[in-house]
């Protein structure tokens, strides 16, 4: 297959609403949009890049999360070969005002994830723009993909995104 994924949770809200923005950034005969509870549903190892999305969430969520996770069992698919230098990307969802200690933490846990697998990291974002005084999604300096504040800088979202899928297409060579 000669498409980019993109896997999203929660659905119904935030999350979905801007997974489908980046969505709506590309040809769609170049993209496939998926929550990840459909993610038994592909073959991520066929797509030429990945990019996934998810809200703010602590370690201590995803430490005391019970086996039927939706996130436990997505990042179970990436086992074996089929990300190794894969271009991935991530997205995250964080409120800079209410949750300024901990912005877009759930980032990280993804990316580690995917530096299991082998995958390249593509989409690294700056953090001049926000509001914010701590994040486990930084490394050098930039947030390890994009950030989106729905609740405070909603206004900011499709530019951001726009030029983000511009990034990713130079990154990733798509």
């Amino acid at each position: 297959m000669n498409k980019t994924g993109i896997f999203y949770w929660p659905k119904n809200g935030n999350v979905e609403t801007c997974a489908t923005k980046i969505y709506e950034q590309f040809d769609k005969s170049e993209i496939e949009l998926h929550s990840i509870d459909e993610a038994d549903q592909v073959d991520l190892g066929s797509y030429k890049m990945i990019i996934v999305g998810g809200s703010t969430v602590g370690a201590d969520v995803w430490e005391k999360a019970s086996d039927n996770n939706l996130w436990n069992d997505f990042i179970s698919k990436f086992e074996g070969k089929i990300l190794k230098d894969k271009p991935v990307a991530i997205f995250g969802l964080g409120d800079q005002i209410l949750y300024p200690d901990h912005f877009v933490n759930g980032m990280m846990i993804i990316k580690k994830e995917f530096d299991k697998a082998g995958a390249r990291l593509v989409g690294r974002w700056p953090t001049v723009g926000y509001d914010f005084t701590g994040s486990e999604s930084i490394e050098n300096e930039m947030f390890v993909g994009l950030v989106l504040d729905e609740d405070q800088q909603d206004e900011l979202t499709d530019e951001r995104v726009k030029s983000w899928v511009s990034q990713l297409r130079k990154e990733a060579g798509i």
